[in-house]
């Protein structure tokens, strides 16, 4: 039904009448919403991707067993050095971890970044300190939504969009009342707290209109600008209850010892932060090498160990010794060296791309060469290869026109407090579904028949 579908949208498109009009409200919709990352629009396509209700149902069954394996890890890693180190935590991510932050969820709101296709359903990645995208997906739904080809579309196919605000309005809620022990007597005032000058600041305003729209008052401000007096957490005379963290912690510590009050006001039990410190613990991209480990294994119910091995990649952090590789005991950087083809490395605390070497598009000394500085790093994990998703997509051109071009298609399910509430799926023409390194988004409708 998907390639039927894929087709029948494609085919309306050779409508030279509709597609315009429906490009052109798309770029115009595109602008209006401001929906620009890094001054290039972010969905850049003239179609949505299309998943069908029976399998967003099987990913949702499998994000969420993951999820639950993964909370045990956090569980497990509070009360376990061995664990931390496992994963790769610094001592100072290790200090601000150990702080309670007041509510039992590791990470309430998550992105798990995957490939579907019609013989697998593979990971790649977890964000879970603090996924972006959320908002983003809901305004591009708007727009999407009113394009006449959709309008076209929808005549044959019923669709249903994945909203995401509003469950990340409720986890920062949930997390308040757990945090506080009862039900707050007025709203709650949200500070969204991330560095000055990011491409993601729409975003962020988009989550502010929403907030506001919902009567929790909201403000945007940056680490600096924050006040700490002892008893309450302040921006320009906002008093703060609750920190919709997007400020990454790697970005936070090089400033933390200079702008102090956010963590002064954390430790003091002053705030409610989502997603807190303790989320370093999961976003370490370790989490799969401790989810793929054997000796982990004891953590994890059946159907959990059964999951990560049909759906998570075999993962390690690139280390000089004996592993074992789906039952085989190995020397690990021989097999790297040896095994390129179906081998990727990574480092183990990084977003947008950088530092990623992929092995199948390297020759014999070049691998070689991006071995050595894993090894030089120190944090570098080595993934396995698998299987990935690529479809057909209208791609907008400069001139106003669109070609048939061929994107990989990366399916991102975002949780919230453990459950898949939404999605969106980034597209590339290179091997890295990433918007900071150049990719698009498009929202991701469910699809059935009528």
């Amino acid at each position: 039904m998907l390639h039927e579908a894929v087709a029948h949208y494609h085919e309306l498109l050779k409508d030279a009448e509709l597609a315009e009009a429906s490009r052109k409200m798309l770029d115009e919709g595109l602008e209006r919403a401001k929906l620009i990352f890094g001054g290039r629009p972010l969905s850049p396509y003239l179609r949505p991707h299309f998943v069908t209700e029976k399998d967003f149902a099987r990913v949702t069954q499998i994000c969420e067993t993951v999820w639950s394996a993964i909370q045990k890890v956090k569980d497990a890693a509070v009360e376990d050095a061995r664990l931390l180190d496992a994963l790769g935590l610094t001592e100072i991510e290790r200090e601000l971890v150990s702080i309670d932050p007041g509510y039992r969820a590791v990470s309430p709101t998550a992105r798990l970044d995957s490939f579907l296709t019609d013989e697998a359903y593979s990971f790649v990645e977890l964000n879970g300190e603090s996924p972006a995208g959320i908002a983003y997906a809901d305004a591009a739904y708007e727009i999407f939504s009113a394009l006449p080809v959709m309008k076209r579309f929808n005549e044959t196919y019923s669709t249903r969009a994945l909203y995401g605000r509003s469950f990340m309005l409720e986890v920062l809620l949930s997390a308040y009342e757990e945090f506080l022990g009862s039900r707050p007597e007025k709203p709650p005032h949200i500070a969204i707290v991330d560095l000055k000058g990011l491409p993601t600041q729409k975003e962020f305003e988009l989550f502010k209109e929403y907030f506001e729209s919902q009567r929790y008052p909201s403000i945007i401000c940056a680490p600096e600008e924050l006040q700490w007096d002892g008893k309450r957490l302040s921006c320009n005379d906002f008093e703060i209850d609750i920190v919709y963290k997007r400020l990454l912690v790697n970005e936070y510590l090089p400033i933390m010892a200079e702008q102090h009050a956010l963590v002064d006001a954390y430790r003091a039990r002053a705030i409610c932060m989502v997603n807190s410190f303790r989320s370093k613990i999961i976003h370490k991209k370790a989490i799969f090498a401790v989810l793929t480990d054997e000796t982990c294994a004891r953590l994890f119910t059946d159907e959990e160990r059964a999951t990560v091995a049909n759906h998570v990649p075999w993962t390690r952090r690139v280390r000089e010794g004996r592993s074992e590789y789906h039952g085989q005991n190995i020397d690990l950087i021989k097999f790297i060296r040896e095994q390129s083809g179906r081998l990727v490395l990574k480092p183990n605390d990084d977003y947008g791309g950088h530092g990623i070497y992929i092995g199948w598009n390297s020759d014999e000394d070049e691998w070689d060469a991006c071995l050595k500085k894993a090894l030089e790093n120190g944090d570098y994990l080595v993934q396995e290869r698998v299987p990935t998703a690529r479809e057909v997509f209208p791609a907008l051109s400069d001139d106003g026109s669109f070609t048939f071009e061929e994107q990989l298609v990366d399916l991102d399910p975002l949780l919230f407090n453990g459950k898949v509430g939404s999605a969106f799926t980034r597209l590339s023409s290179t091997e890295l579904a990433n918007v900071s390194s150049g990719g698009g988004m498009v929202p991701t409708y469910i699809i059935d028949r009528k």
